[in-house]
């Protein structure tokens, strides 16, 4: 299976809605268009910031369609699973082959607490259905309240043969360099999910990013990357130094407001979140969006 087209900054695109919260189509392709020219090498449809969890399975798949048509084969198109049910995952695995996506990422299932027996079979099946496809897993432990141990994902890694990759949230770059150092002698590709820890995890062998930052700053997040890929180290820390004060003022909003908040900062028009989640109101938090946002030159 070919896996060379994983790596770079990839986007978990915002998902941008009408009044109706229905997907708003012309937005979304502007938004793959201003992506794809700021230079990421992939697109994630309805990861954690495309607000996944509030989007019904026919809307899920017409968004993705939106997108697939729109990078027109420009860049790799995942698709985001984050279902609790492994019935469910594996019916939406399938609707994401069948439009084109290029692979899939799968969440670990939220308000439950598995055994490592339970995630093991959980991610195994799910893959087993789209055996032909990749899949990527995606540990996210400050969301689902626990996380993938290294053992499950070298496990996991080494038996089945389409699990060829992985996203980690955890902020622990010592357990994301475990999930590397484990995996690296099968070629089992890792991104940071943390846009303020690219740089450490390109250091330790990450083969890119999941970024959120990318959908409002996409200069400076793929910056990081390309100054690295090309030995400007000290090029590539300087421009994590610049983008890290506005990833961190994120903080601030309720998640996952923050990132639309920013784009429309920029200009980029991409609308409000889905209820009951609202746009950042006046206030010390938006202050601080604006003020870091100035200092790193995006306004």
């Amino acid at each position: 299976m070919n896996t060379d087209f994983i790596k770079g900054v990839v986007v978990p695109i915002l998902t941008p809605i009408d009044e109706n919260e229905r997907i708003d189509e012309a937005k979304l392709r502007n938004q793959v268009d201003y992506v794809i020219d700021g230079g990421v090498l992939g697109i994630l449809a309805f990861g954690s910031n495309g607000e996944f969890y509030m989007i019904e399975e026919d809307e899920m798949q017409r968004g993705l369609s939106i997108i697939l048509d729109q990078a027109a084969g420009r860049v790799p198109v995942y698709f985001g699973i984050g279902a609790i049910s492994t019935k469910k995952c594996c019916r939406l695995a399938k609707m994401a082959v069948q439009c084109g996506a290029w692979g899939v990422s799968v969440l670990q299932p939220m308000f439950l607490k598995p055994t490592y027996t339970e995630l093991y079979n959980h991610f195994k099946t799910i893959a087993e259905s789209v055996s032909d496809t990749p899949v990527l897993l995606y540990n996210n432990p400050g969301r689902v309240n626990y996380t993938l141990s290294a053992q499950l994902v070298e496990d996991l890694a080494r038996n089945v043969p389409n699990i060829v990759g992985m996203k980690d949230t955890s902020g622990d770059i010592t357990q994301t360099a475990e999930f590397i150092r484990r995996t690296r002698d099968i070629g089992f590709k890792v991104f940071g999910g943390k846009d303020t820890l690219l740089y450490a995890s390109l250091c330790h062998g990450a083969v890119g990013g999941v970024c959120t930052a990318a959908n409002f700053m996409p200069e400076l997040i793929t910056g990081v990357y390309n100054k690295y890929i090309a030995g400007d180290l000290q090029g590539s820390l300087e421009m994590q130094f610049k983008l890290n004060p506005v990833r961190l003022s994120m903080d601030a909003a309720s998640f996952p407001v923050a990132a639309k908040d920013m784009a429309n900062l920029r200009g980029r028009c991409v609308g409000v979140p889905y209820l009951p989640t609202l746009p950042t109101p006046e206030g010390a938090a938006l202050e601080g969006f604006k003020s870091t946002m100035k200092e790193a030159g995006l306004l």
